[in-house]
């Protein structure tokens, strides 16, 4: 499913139009990434949280050259599914 697809099952699950459905999915995936880019957590109380976590610095290996090289520490966005989420994918 791609944007357009969630838009317009929003827009028919919320009887609203596509136009709005789809203002208020952008402004819902904005405040989320602007959180977690600000640090801070995003807890959707069974659907998931949002959050940044931190990667260490590691070794890896150039795949040309097989050289080793060092990977350096970053910050990257992460999900964690919750309970409900799990359970309604397990079936």
């Amino acid at each position: 499913m791609n944007k357009g697809e969630l838009v317009d099952k929003i827009a028919e699950r919320a009887n609203v139009t596509k136009k709005e459905a789809d203002t208020i999915l952008t402004a819902a995936i904005d405040s989320i990434m602007e959180a977690v880019a600000d640090r801070e957590k995003v807890t959707l109380v069974g659907f998931g949280t949002f959050e940044a976590r931190q990667r260490q610095e590691r070794e890896g290996r150039n795949p040309k050259t097989g050289e080793t090289m060092t990977i350096p520490a970053s910050t990257v966005p992460a999900f964690s599914a919750g309970k409900v989420f799990k359970d309604s994918v397990a079936g």
